[in-house]
């Protein structure tokens, strides 16, 4: 399954990317995924987000994303069909051994997975990602690190889109075996920033998208 997704992944990658003008669109070939967790927590949260980052990155990365986003579950085989998988939340997030060993495989298979805290996730989502990787510990991303430095420059590191807590925005990634395979944004919420109910500035807005299309152009060969 892994060989599998790896040759789907190289297939998804080569045609991401397409310079097709809206007279000659080609049928989407790629989609985002919103992981259904277990424990409580509201994965369901921001509904629009995902598909407004799917537009933005067709505008702006020429990529060919389905506007519709997929729902799949952390021990689902049909999580090895999506590229980057995105969860969000405000509370609890539990995996059961067969999730968490499943989830494993489709990281380490190439999948990858963004993690938003949208308020009140982070006691949770960082037990939740330990079962999956015992031996890796969340790390903070320099302020170097290219996934900052796709087609929009964020020298500063992440975008503060939500004020939350006051505190200044963070960036943590789990590595395995040299590869990001999780990004985490912390203290910012850019899915609010993606999704369009809480009326943010079209500034705002705008960052919190550009730094969206920056990971999804680094998961696709920006590394």
């Amino acid at each position: 399954m892994i060989r599998l997704f790896l040759l789907v992944c190289c297939f998804l990658g080569a045609s991401a990317f397409t310079t097709s003008s809206p007279q000659t669109a080609t049928p989407p070939t790629l989609q985002l995924a919103l992981l259904k967790y277990s424990g409580g927590g509201d994965w369901y949260n921001d509904v629009n987000s995902l598909k407004n980052l799917a537009q933005f990155c067709n505008l702006n990365l020429k990529t060919n994303f389905n506007l519709e986003y997929a729902t799949v579950e952390p021990g689902s085989a049909d999580i090895f069909n999506y590229p980057i998988v995105y969860a969000t939340g405000h509370g609890n997030m539990l995996f059961s051994d067969l999730e968490a060993r499943n989830l494993r495989a489709y990281l380490e298979g190439g999948g990858f997975l963004i993690l938003n805290d949208d308020y009140g996730l982070d006691p949770f989502v960082r037990p939740s990602m330990k079962k999956v990787f015992p031996e890796l510990e969340f790390v903070e991303l320099p302020f170097s690190h290219p996934i900052y430095h796709q087609k929009y420059e964020f020298k500063n590191g992440l975008p503060k889109i939500h004020e939350h807590d006051g505190k200044p925005a963070q960036g943590f990634g789990l590595i395995w075996q040299g590869r990001l395979v999780c990004f985490y944004d912390f203290e910012t919420d850019l899915g609010d920033g993606w999704d369009d109910i809480h009326n943010d500035p079209i500034t705002i807005r705008t960052k919190a998208l550009q730094m969206g299309a920056n990971i999804v152009q680094f998961v696709f060969g920006g590394q």
